[in-house]
């Protein structure tokens, strides 16, 4: 599929169905093109001469120049036959503002049907149909049927709504705000958003990037894949209407009836940096907000104010969002006491009182910015008292230069107050005109800080077997599925987890009383007894448990009774067996785990509180397999029972770790089975801190026993485990070579610091060592579908240790990949350079690029002699830097 370079930076442009009548599209689009500067516009219409001054064309086919972007602008019947002469003629772009498709029914259907095949056929690339087309300011490009032309920015707003973004580009534009680009994706049968993202990654103007989702996000893995790469720099701020569950659908497990879309869109863009808002005004403040010189380092937000009513208001709305009230220090509250009038109130928020002036703000909020019980600062002005707001705008910006953390403001009220916000934010103060906007901005900047910490935290290594025995389970599943069973029974499921290391108390299935007593005989009583049907999800709503079964014949009474109850509530249910279980007596907490398929977004986890409670509280976490140790621990930390399960009144704390290692475990879990549709361990008994699984059931996905890929239900490209290679040097000693992973993130920071200036030159072009803990992790925590880390491990005396990283960075048109190579000095010319990039490029062939190419000092003759012997050209470039080549195809 070819890029969208030509479609979005176009030199000569057709417009078919250009005319000039006032107010058609056709027309609007023509006199918006004209104002693109350095650019060749064709008008097309078979019924003119020349429009606005422009000869005009019978047919793109009579156009004399090659054409980088078709805008297509005549009615819908026309539309397929016009994408193929597009694609005849070898135009690399084309945008549709044409409606009538699939929105109007069949008819319209088959003739996006129809664009579709003409599109694939020739590699065009397709914006639309249903599209308002796209604007970049910067750039002197106006190829809309749009009736403005917004200010040059560096904010980029991409919309699959048309009237939703016309809407907010118009507010944008009232409010001055300058875009780098607007793009309207319409029906989006082609061009999506990743591709704009992809785009805009290498796109100087764009800063920041807003997208409102309305339906399907495209390509999931594509998505996600663009939209962690871009906001790794640079931030994604992204609106979607909440949308309503689809009830209709069963859930055979608590995972799938907890997790609905909205919820895994939540976990997604948490994953990848994506800011969430859920207001249209959101989007912009939040743009504007994470430009400020400081994001929070935590939620704790301290309110200043000269309206006690104002600042209750603004706390009300920061606990309700998750936020906390920032608590002053005993010294803080003694200074601040030598200042304000003695009748001020020592409490949350802080009053200063409504005759306060310049002075007072000024000194109250330099005063509380040293207090380290406070991550930002809202200042709130209302206009009563002596105090002018443009003098106490003042006062504020002159205090928030030499700041170390967020300020921001809401100066309330109308006319009386503008020149005091343009003050501020002329000083780069992100101001608000509702306390209520202030504060869901502040979380907003939060949550970004929060999920950039993700990208960058170093996980910790977690004693995982990433390779358990895997064959006996994938024949259990085919067995099920081919006696058309979709839910596998409870000793079944809890093999899965025996499996993966995740311990379990011993479970027997019994099909009669005397078969239940030997087994409870043998594992010991107090045993419990637990009906098992595919058809029951909840055994307390039918009576289907029984606990603490003491005595055998206790056992044999209840079997009997278990049998006749579940028969009386759910007559129809099948029933597997009746379960003997060990019995756990003292259980403090019970935490519940499982995963679902959504339909968009592929396997998720979710882990919460168990049993009932869960679908009465809702407290729940969801995260996108493949976890490591620092995703598990935040989706632990983001329940409400996270304080609880560190320790309640008697109770000893949760083995935390082992918390992490289990969910870490049933990760690896569902990202080996691609066949699991639905599963549920619930509970998770802990008892004196020790984690158990009592219960397990997995629900089989029967149109994926064989998979199309590898991987087709994960979003997140898992550990590429294929490329993990023993090699041996040439003076016998033993290497790894294995893709990296964020947890070698301190080994690679050793190799950094222990290798030569002169070793480090020659791979950065520099010649000071200068490696951030950022760099590192960012090297370490990649995003497999793009990029291919390779490090040599060796080991000697159980120590490990990174000698050597080969990169490769793929581009985003998936022709061509960079690539680099570093080895430690004590590992130079053993031959590990070499078989680095050897590895690296058939890497490369697999992924079936066109060519790998890399830049080279011309001093690194070690290098240059590795590449020409591995059949690379060599380009000399000035600066005394080489560019080397290898074409694949």
């Amino acid at each position: 599929m070819g890029d969208v370079r030509k479609l979005l930076n176009p030199k000569t442009i057709a417009l078919i169905g250009a005319t000039d009548k006032e107010g058609a599209p056709g027309r609007i689009a023509l006199e918006n093109l004209l104002l693109s500067k350095e650019r060749q516009i064709f008008p097309v219409n078979p019924g003119k001469q020349s429009l606005l001054g422009l000869p005009c064309y019978p047919a793109i086919t009579d156009i004399p120049e090659q054409i980088d972007l078709a805008v297509i602008a005549t009615p819908a019947d026309t539309v397929p036959d016009i994408v193929r002469t597009c694609g005849e003629t070898g135009v690399e772009g084309i945008i549709i503002v044409s409606a009538g498709f699939r929105e109007v029914g069949p008819v319209g259907q088959a003739l996006e049907d129809r664009i579709i095949e003409a599109r694939k056929k020739y590699g065009t690339r397709v914006i639309g149909p249903n599209s308002l087309g796209i604007i970049r300011p910067n750039e002197n490009l106006n190829a809309s049927i749009l009736q403005v032309n917004p200010e040059k920015g560096n904010i980029s707003f991409v919309s699959q709504s048309g009237a939703f973004g016309r809407a907010l580009l118009d507010w944008g534009i009232g409010a001055h705000m300058g875009f780098s680009m607007f793009a309207s994706l319409g029906s989006m049968i082609d061009v999506d958003f990743a591709d704009l993202i992809d785009f805009l990654g290498e796109d100087p103007y764009t800063r920041t990037i807003m997208i409102y989702v309305e339906g399907n996000i495209g390509g999931a893995r594509k998505f996600t894949s663009a939209a962690k790469g871009f906001a790794r720099n640079r931030p994604i701020i992204a609106l979607r209407p909440g949308m309503p569950r689809d009830d209709e659908i069963q859930m055979h497990t608590y995972a799938g009836m907890l997790a609905d879309t909205e919820h895994v869109y939540d976990a997604v863009f948490k994953r990848i940096g994506v800011v969430r808002v859920n207001e249209a005004i959101d989007l912009f403040n939040t743009a504007s907000a994470l430009s400020a010189r400081h994001l929070p380092q935590g939620p704790r937000l301290l309110i200043i104010t000269n309206s006690y009513g104002v600042g209750i208001m603004a706390t009300s709305t920061l606990l309700g969002l998750g936020g906390e009230i920032a608590r002053l220090s005993d010294e803080t509250i003694e200074e601040l006491g030598r200042i304000l009038p003695p009748h001020w109130k020592r409490e949350d928020p802080l009053d200063i009182l409504r005759d306060a002036d310049a002075e007072r703000f000024s000194t109250v909020l330099h005063i509380c910015l040293k207090d380290r019980g406070a991550d930002g600062v809202l200042i709130i002005f209302t206009p009563q008292g002596v105090a002018a707001p443009d003098e106490v705008a003042r006062a504020v910006a002159d205090v928030t230069k030499s700041a170390w953390k967020p300020v921001i403001a809401t100066w309330m009220g109308g006319e009386s107050v503008q020149k005091g916000r343009e003050i501020l934010l002329q000083h780069g103060i992100p101001t608000y005109n509702t306390p209520e906007e202030a504060v869901r901005t502040y979380l907003y900047m939060y949550n970004y800080k929060r999920n950039l910490e993700l990208l960058y935290e170093t996980p910790a290594e977690l004693p995982v077997d990433h390779a358990p025995p895997k064959n006996n389970l994938k024949t259990l599943i085919r067995r099920a599925i081919g006696e058309a069973v979709t839910i596998l029974n409870e000793t079944e499921s809890m093999r899965f987890l025996t499996n993966y290391g995740i311990p379990v108390i011993e479970t027997h299935m019994s099909q009669s009383a005397d078969e239940a007593a030997s087994i409870a005989r043998e594992i010991g009583y107090p045993v419990a007894l637990k009906v098992s049907s595919p058809d029951i999800l909840v055994r307390a709503d039918v009576g289907g448990g029984v606990r603490g079964v003491g005595s055998e014949e206790k056992l044999r009474e209840e079997y009997e009774k278990l049998y006749e109850r579940v028969k009386r509530f759910v007559p129809d249910a099948r029933i597997n067996g009746i379960v003997v279980q060990q019995m756990l007596e003292k259980i403090d907490y019970q935490v519940f785990l499982g995963s679902k398929k959504d339909r968009v977004f592929g396997s998720v986890v979710i882990f919460g509180v168990s049993g009932i409670a869960v679908r009465i509280y809702k407290d729940f976490s969801v995260g996108l397999p493949p976890l490591n140790q620092t995703l598990a621990r935040r989706l632990v930390e983001d329940l409400r029972i996270y304080r609880i399960l560190k320790g309640y009144q008697n109770r000893p704390p949760a083995d935390m770790r082992q918390l992490e290692q289990i969910i870490v475990s049933f990760s690896n879990l569902i990202v080996d089975f691609p066949e699991i549709a639905e599963s549920d361990i619930n509970p998770i008994a802990i008892s004196n801190g020790v984690a158990y699984a009592l219960n397990a059931r997995i629900v089989l996905d029967k149109n994926c026993l064989e998979p199309l890929s590898q991987y087709p239900h994960l979003v997140i490209a898992p550990y590429p485990a294929r490329y993990i290679v023993p090699w041996t040097l040439p003076d016998g000693e033993g290497v790894i070579l294995r893709p990296i992973k964020p947890e070698d993130e301190p080994l690679v920071n050793d190799m950094y610091i222990t290798i030569s200036e002169e070793s480090f030159r020659s791979r950065f072009f520099q010649a000071a060592k200068h490696a951030s803990h950022e760099m590192h992790i960012r090297q370490c925590n990649i995003d497999y579908d793009r990029e291919m880390g390779i490090v040599a491990e060796t080991k000697v005396r159980e120590k490990r240790r990174i000698v050597g990283i080969g990169t490769l960075v793929t581009e985003t048109s998936q022709k061509s990949a960079e690539y680099a190579v570093l080895v430690h000095d004590d590992y130079q010319g053993k031959g590990l350079g070499y078989k680095l990039l050897d590895v690296l490029i058939g890497i490369a062939q697999e992924k079936g690029l066109e060519e790998i190419y890399g830049f080279v000092l011309a001093h690194n003759t070690k290098m240059l002699d590795i590449c020409k012997r591995l059949g690379f050209l060599v380009e000399a470039l000035p600066d005394k830097i080489v560019k080397v080549r290898l074409p694949l195809k």
